[in-house]
């Protein structure tokens, strides 16, 4: 078999791409702006440019076994990205085929947080576990779902959309999505700045957090608030990881997975977040899951995650069928 895979991360700022060897090793990484192309034609150009010279650079022509891609709203199923938010490309867009015809190499494409459930399955916490719910806490509320070593992609190719699971169902945040209470709006990293105005707001509590300007507030002035010893942006960690524990509680009644597994920014947060999570989801929890559901966080280096994930794809691409 030949010894490499490309994993390649399709952000709405910047595309990620890079060689990986069969233990997970990033052989060598690059990057080109997704922004910077108004058409698909000339970023595939760019893309096949840039990734032609690191192949070439690392000896790597010829042995690549397949290509995996992690974007937005990307279809396992289908090799299709349904749809884009923030860049400019017609879609439904059958990006799987396109790559794949521009190389020459078998591709397989999926969204962005069902590749870190395959990347941490392949590289990372989950070796070796077949049951598992991987959560990326980021900018939003990511999720992909293993069940007997399979990740659950469901009829259409959707499944997994946890961060879409209403927590609240009176009176609830509005989210992107077009509903409301969804637990992405409350436990992302822009939830927890959400929960944090709304503190402000309601409460005479002293903060230094009041010290900023209310609209510029950041899950990261919030964490470094609480680390400080910031009573009430600790209170903010507090609600969030309650919230999470809640929602975990009820995925395992879902799946029974043997562990849930947190990835992405606000994850760094330890134990500030991890203790209420830990503590809400064994309060919550029916009694035949108490106690054998592990919380774990990713082992792979956030700098090559997206790259690891995306590539773990590329060992199951097949050449398309002509």
């Amino acid at each position: 078999m030949k010894p490499y895979v490309v994993g390649i991360d399709i952000g709405g700022t910047n595309t990620v791409f890079g060689i990986v060897d069969a233990r997970g090793a990033v052989i060598a990484s690059s990057s080109i702006k997704t922004l910077k192309h108004n058409n698909v034609e000339d970023y595939l150009n760019d893309l096949h440019d840039g990734l032609t010279r690191l192949m070439e650079a690392n000896d790597a022509v010829d042995k690549i076994h397949g290509i995996g891609i992690g974007a937005p709203n990307a279809n396992f199923y289908t090799g299709m990205i349904e749809r884009l938010v923030n860049i400019p490309w017609p879609t439904p867009l059958p990006l799987a085929e396109m790559v794949s015809e521009k190389f020459g190499i078998p591709v397989a494409i999926t969204n962005d947080a069902n590749a870190a459930a395959i990347g941490e399955m392949t590289y990372g916490a989950a070796r070796g576990l077949k049951n598992f719910i991987m959560i990326t806490l980021g900018t939003g509320v990511g999720s992909g779902i293993v069940i007997n070593g399979q990740l659950v992609y469901g009829h259409d190719g959707f499944a997994g959309e946890l961060g879409h699971v209403i927590m609240k169902r009176n009176n609830g945040r509005l989210c992107g999505c077009g509903r409301t209470g969804c637990l992405e709006t409350y436990c992302s990293a822009s939830g927890v700045a959400r929960t944090a105005r709304e503190f402000i707001e309601l409460r005479k509590d002293e903060s230094v957090l009041r010290n900023l300007p209310i609209e510029e507030i950041t899950s990261k002035d919030v964490y470094d608030a609480a680390v400080s010893g910031d009573k009430l942006a600790q209170e903010i960690f507090e609600y969030t990881g309650n919230i999470l524990g809640e929602a975990f509680a009820d995925f395992t009644t879902f799946s029974s997975p043997e562990a849930i597994i947190l990835f992405g920014g606000l994850a760094k947060s330890g134990e500030l977040l991890l203790r209420p999570i830990r503590e809400s989801m064994e309060r919550n929890m029916m009694p035949q899951f108490k106690g054998k559901v592990k919380l774990l966080l990713s082992e792979l280096k956030e700098a090559d995650a997206a790259v690891l994930g995306a590539s773990a794809l590329g060992w199951e691409a097949k050449a398309q069928d002509k």
